[in-house]
């Protein structure tokens, strides 16, 4: 199911201020491997994932990627290192195609200078083609084949959550972290996430995924770890997880949270 150790958190915590929102918190992520983050509503499951995206700094504690310490490190570097994010609310690039969105996924990845762009070379040439094929190659995994060539502003809301993770994996990530992808979306469109979800940690690319979709997130997840009051209280197998006495007492004020899974 999942290889090697990619991203090693420990003894994460952030206060503001007077408030501790995170404290101590100790997690991995493997090669290929869905881990699923939860916990009730102000459990610190946003700030940690803000933290691990980059877009927080840390008040303690470290994460190391693939061995290398990502402290201090800002978002488009986190990005160059392997690691991207999905966000909850659609950020396309307005007045683009779908194509030319996956596109722009490609920065970090792309050869070559502004300078050969700009002189139209050959080898820019060979370049935008070849991006232009994976960016297809894309789309099309994602089920957006139909719509390549269209305006971004034309999706709906589901499929626009697909381009991010086209966007997304156009980065040629290693891990790829999702902010509550099941937002908003229908049953089917659900689904549907599930079933990529599932072929990219196939791929050998590891998910970290905060959800409070409980049955989407049970049914997708490898691991899972519990937080509360900024503390992990638990993590195992779904199944583990909620059995946890720990766990059913968390989610006691959160009527039918875990039944739902």
């Amino acid at each position: 199911m999942s290889g090697d150790v990619l991203l090693a958190v420990q003894g994460l915590g952030k206060r503001f201020g007077g408030l501790q929102a995170v404290a101590d918190v100790d997690l991995e992520v493997r090669a290929g491997e869905i881990l699923g983050v939860i916990g009730p509503n102000g459990a610190g499951k946003s700030t940690t994932f803000s933290m691990i995206a980059g877009a927080l700094p840390a008040t303690s504690g470290s994460l190391h990627f693939r061995g290398e310490s990502l402290a201090g490190l800002p978002t488009h570097a986190m990005a160059a290192r392997g690691i991207v994010r999905t966000f909850q609310h659609n950020k396309p690039f307005a007045s683009m195609s779908v194509r030319e969105n996956v596109m722009v996924g490609m920065h970090t990845r792309l050869a070559g200078s502004l300078w050969k762009v700009l002189a139209a070379t050959a080898g820019a040439a060979r370049a935008e083609a070849d991006a232009a094929r994976r960016a297809d190659e894309l789309v099309d995994f994602v089920g957006l084949g139909e719509w390549r060539d269209a305006d971004v502003g034309t999706l709906s809301f589901g499929q626009g959550r697909l381009l991010e993770i086209a966007r997304g994996l156009a980065a040629e990530p290693r891990l790829m972290l999702f902010d509550e992808p099941a937002a908003g979306l229908t049953p089917h469109e659900c689904e549907r996430l599930s079933d990529i979800i599932r072929q990219i940690s196939q791929r050998g690319i590891a998910v970290l995924l905060i959800e409070h979709d409980m049955r989407f997130l049970m049914a997708l997840a490898d691991r899972v770890v519990v937080l509360n009051f900024g503390r992990k209280i638990a993590q195992g197998t779904p199944a583990e997880v909620q059995a946890d006495p720990a766990v059913v007492s968390a989610y006691l004020g959160d009527v039918g949270a875990l039944g739902d899974a």
